[in-house]
């Protein structure tokens, strides 16, 4: 009787399912992340004691303490924060809309943007301040 010699099989693991529902988790994280713009503006912000950190607040208004408005890295008008904050609105319907003002602002024109921002349709509209070390 002749030897037979037997081959070893060779057993690969197929790594390529395993790639195509990584690239598919990736695909599904990077859909539904969402994005904070931020306003583009240095702003320091007021101490308060019952501040409360905010999960959705997306869309953001600066307003300098010299009254400068800022919005997506860029200044505007007090007549322009309604139309940005529709289209930044439209863009993201769960976001909440957040004015960063610095300490020196003038109440008049965070009442102004405030104004602006309903008109716009929004309801939730939150003011940003640090807690006290």
């Amino acid at each position: 009787m002749g030897r037979r010699r037997g081959r070893e099989d060779d057993t690969e693991i197929n790594i390529t399912p395993m790639l195509d529902i990584v690239f598919i988790m990736l695909i599904f994280f990077i859909v539904t992340t969402s994005f904070t713009k931020e306003t583009g503006a240095d702003i320091i912000k007021p101490l308060a004691d019952q501040a409360v950190r905010l999960q959705k607040g997306t869309i953001l208004v600066g307003i300098r303490s010299n009254d400068e408005i800022w919005m997506n890295k860029r200044k505007i008008e007090v007549r322009e924060v309604r139309s940005m904050v529709e289209r930044a609105k439209a863009e993201n319907p769960e976001g909440s809309v957040v004015i960063v003002a610095d300490k020196g602002s003038r109440i008049g024109v965070v009442t102004q943007v405030m104004d602006q921002v309903k008109m716009a349709g929004v309801q939730g509209i939150a003011i940003s301040a640090d807690p006290p070390n």
